[in-house]
């Protein structure tokens, strides 16, 4: 199956017809300025569930969390140890063909009086990897698992700022609820 996706680049589409779930040929062409033909750059993504904090893990998760949250603190191996090991969490990656970890999605379950629910958090595609697909290849995943694991519906928020990520999500299937959303932040 080919998706095909629009993002800031004028082409993009994800061929995830391998038989290996979770892997998905990315191919996204920039146009040049001279008007000449469309320049090709081909980029595999690989996307799996993190089982296991290895040192690679926690340099990528430092290295991609600013693009999220400045105020952020680092991540210790500790912390996503407690993140990987939770029943009610599912962390995934997206590594290049060069096996570079390029972005991360975490995908939260509960469950409901009225059915399980999932949500996803925190999705992040470094500076040289977004309009490439791989945040529509990590909610793919998300989506597909979410769906095998009997979730009734999967929520996210962003920002209106986001553009291109808001666009991705409603291409994605999902749809702008008429809500408030409120935060109340503990103090510690």
């Amino acid at each position: 199956m080919v998706i095909d996706w629009l993002f800031a680049r004028p082409c993009c589409r994800i061929d995830d017809s391998s038989s290996r779930i979770g892997v998905y040929a990315v191919v996204a062409g920039t146009s040049r300025p001279t008007g000449r033909r469309k320049r090709t750059q081909t980029m595999t993504i690989s996307v799996t569930s993190v089982s296991n904090v290895t040192s690679d893990l926690v340099e990528a998760m430092n290295r991609l969390l600013p693009e999220l949250s400045s105020s952020a603190s680092p991540l210790s191996a500790e912390d996503l140890h407690e993140i990987v090991e939770s029943p009610a969490t599912v962390l995934f990656i997206a590594r290049s063909d060069i096996q570079t970890i390029v972005g991360t999605l975490t995908l939260v379950f509960f469950r409901l009086p009225t059915g399980m629910r999932a949500w996803i958090e925190d999705v992040i595609v470094g500076p040289d990897a977004r309009g490439l697909g791989v945040g529509a290849a990590l909610c793919q995943t998300a989506i597909r698992h979410a769906s095998e694991a009997g979730a009734v519906s999967i929520d996210l928020t962003s920002r209106p700022s986001r553009v291109a990520a808001n666009q991705l999500y409603q291409k994605l299937g999902f749809q702008q609820r008429e809500t408030n959303v409120y935060r109340y932040t503990v103090l510690r």
